[in-house]
């Protein structure tokens, strides 16, 4: 119950906890939740399922089989028999079920930071003459890290867009950065911090009206927030597979290279799996056709091997219904905030407006970092980002209403905790 007299709503609070119950009970979606493994007890709400997502437990019937079917008995004949082509296959999965993507557009390979690299490397050396990559401040550090690298050894300048850190990155801003000097725009397309979702349309058009490419960073809106890549005339994209994929800790990254891009482009680390012939054995590279080019080293079967379970669930929820969920998630989320944090000195960093929102919130206040800590031993799992933000990740398939509940009433005792201390 909520009877702490600093809170001036606490009667609304109430009433707002009250809804969860029906909310979760007039949730189409709601039966999804048993497909995920059980955490126990102990645990009270997960809100970092924006970080690492659930695992199902299908997946663990999945690994088992793969150990004493595939691996165990098939040995290396199932190079030949499948896990060459995984790459590939998973790569199309993606694209059709979360990124709006025809087959032949997106692999699976390597980690967020190397596929970044490759593709931000290959996207500057196909803009010759052209001296600026475009990025912003507030951008994940390994994005602002990759692109100071790339320009350092290609010799060209970062010209840098501060946007608000609770509005993100707008058309507007773009507009006035990108010009005839621009090789490369680098953004993603959620803000890691606020959860701010860019206008990732308007922005693409803009850049290719300045003859200059586009490289999004998707790692917090790929399963969460429906995507057109296609249709959108996206040229390059990056995004991790643990977090709304829940392919698991260190679950290999995707890319997807426009159809039109990939016989020009040249990413850089040359390996022999990128080539036309692996098994040639050849004396010089000579790149796959495709987006195989796109590939460097040995593919991560293992590593894909969860992320198909998740795919096949999104697939049968429908992105559109993803996304009905995280918004309603998001939005209830963002009232009992205003009802039982805000009176505690807790600021809103995320926007109100559900069509800028991807599927996390974030709230300000100077004592969150302990409070996360008292949180975590509480069974409440948020995630802190310095200096004082608290992400409440709300993975729409996993996360019912009454556990948002549950998790924002425990975050406004540790507050008041925190105060009494």
């Amino acid at each position: 119950m909520i009877t702490d007299s600093t809170a001036p709503d606490a009667s609304a609070a109430e009433a707002l906890l009250g809804q969860a119950a029906r909310l979760d009970a007039e949730d189409p979606l709601a039966p999804l939740r048993e497909r995920f493994v059980d955490p126990g007890e102990d645990l009270v709400a997960y809100f970092d399922g924006n970080s690492l997502g659930r695992p199902l437990t299908v997946t663990r019937e999945r690994l088992a089989r793969f150990v004493d079917e595939t691996w165990g008995a098939r040995l290396i004949r199932a190079w030949d028999e499948s896990w060459m082509d995984s790459p590939t296959d998973v790569g199309d999965l993606i694209g059709r079920v979360v990124l709006g993507a025809a087959p032949g557009r997106t692999v699976v390979a390597d980690s967020t930071t190397v596929l970044l690299y490759k593709l931000c490397r290959a996207a500057v050396r196909a803009r010759p003459g052209r001296g600026e990559i475009v990025l912003d401040r507030e951008n994940f550090p390994t994005d602002r890290f990759v692109a100071e690298g790339v320009a350092e050894e290609c010799g060209l300048r970062l010209r840098w867009i501060t946007p608000d850190p609770e509005a993100g990155v707008t058309p507007e801003q773009v507009a006035r950065e990108v010009g005839a000097d621009t090789a490369l725009l680098l953004l993603s397309h959620v803000a890691y911090r606020s959860g701010h979702l860019a206008d990732l349309p308007a922005i693409t058009t803009l850049a290719h009206d300045a003859g200059a490419l586009v490289l999004w960073d998707l790692c917090h809106s790929a399963g969460a927030v429906p995507l057109r890549l296609d249709a959108w005339n996206v040229d390059l994209a990056v995004g991790c597979t643990y977090k709304y994929l829940n392919g698991g800790p260190g679950s290999p990254a995707f890319g997807y290279v426009a159809e039109e891009l990939q016989a020009e482009l040249r990413q850089p680390v040359q390996g022999w799996m990128g080539a036309a012939d692996p098994f040639a054995m050849a004396d010089t590279y000579r790149p796959a056709a495709g987006i195989r080019r796109v590939i460097s080293g040995t593919p991560p079967v293992v590593g894909m091997l969860p992320m198909r379970d998740m795919l096949h669930l999104i697939d049968e929820a429908g992105m559109d219904a993803v996304r009905r969920k995280s918004v309603a998630l998001t939005q209830y989320a963002l009232a009992l905030a205003d009802h039982l944090l805000v009176p505690l000195g807790v600021r809103i960093a995320t926007p109100r407006d559900p069509d800028r929102r991807g599927s996390h919130v974030s709230l300000d206040h100077p004592a969150f970092k302990e409070v996360t800590a008292d949180l975590w031993e509480r069974g409440v799992i948020p995630d802190f980002r310095p200096p004082r933000a608290l992400r409440i990740g709300l993975s729409p398939l996993s996360t019912g209403f009454t556990e948002v509940a549950r998790g924002l009433a425990e975050i406004h005792r540790a507050l008041l905790r925190a105060e009494a201390a």
